[in-house]
């Protein structure tokens, strides 16, 4: 009897391959062929697992972030049952940031899909926001959380604060791509910035 195919891993080996190309190489290099390559498979076995291009840089854009969601929920879970607001920012913060090859990885990967929303025909600006608006909400509720003020215009103060913090711990991401010793230096920058906002 056949071995029957596990199609999830077959579309996790695929977008795995994927990332890999993009990382080393840029987005524009991830077609059909060259992933196959990677993954060692034949190019009809990735078409008929996504069809077209734009199929599977999004579903490879979709891996990312979804390991990315499990190690935000391992730290948080590592804080406990009821964390303080600005521990939980904090733990999210960190692993935002691409402090080991995995994660260094996958932040090439996100930039190369966020350059690719400003030119290229395969992905859009709305396939890229989802998880930033993700962050923002989320940071939000933390903040006012912390702050413990019902009031809407409290509410408003901690969506724009959030998106502060969003902002400056993705550009922090981009420096130490490329700057080493900004890891150093990451702690004690995030700490300040929370210092200030929460």
């Amino acid at each position: 009897m056949p071995k029957l195919a596990d199609h999830d891993q077959r579309r996790a080996q695929i977008t795995g391959a994927a990332r890999r190309v993009i990382a080393r190489d840029g987005l524009g290099a991830a077609t059909f062929q060259s992933v196959a390559a990677e993954a060692g498979i034949s190019v009809r076995l990735v078409q008929y697992y996504f069809g077209t291009k734009r199929k599977f840089l999004l579903a490879t854009h979709h891996a990312v972030v979804s390991d990315a969601g499990a190690r935000f929920a391992r730290r948080l879970s590592a804080l406990g049952a009821d964390p303080a607001p600005r521990d939980v920012i904090r733990a999210i913060l960190t692993e935002l940031l691409p402090t080991d090859a995995g994660r260094r990885r996958d932040m090439i990967v996100l930039n190369a899909f966020h350059a690719a929303a400003l030119t290229a025909p395969e992905v859009s600006a709305e396939d890229t926001l989802g998880p930033p608006r993700f962050l923002v909400e989320t940071i939000a509720e933390h903040l006012r959380r912390a702050r413990g003020d019902a009031a809407p215009s409290a509410g408003r103060m901690a969506e724009l604060d959030a998106e502060l913090i969003v902002a400056a711990a993705s550009g922090l991401a981009q420096t130490l791509l490329v700057d080493d010793s900004a890891g150093k230096r990451a702690d004690e920058l995030l700490d300040r910035l929370l210092d200030r906002m929460v």
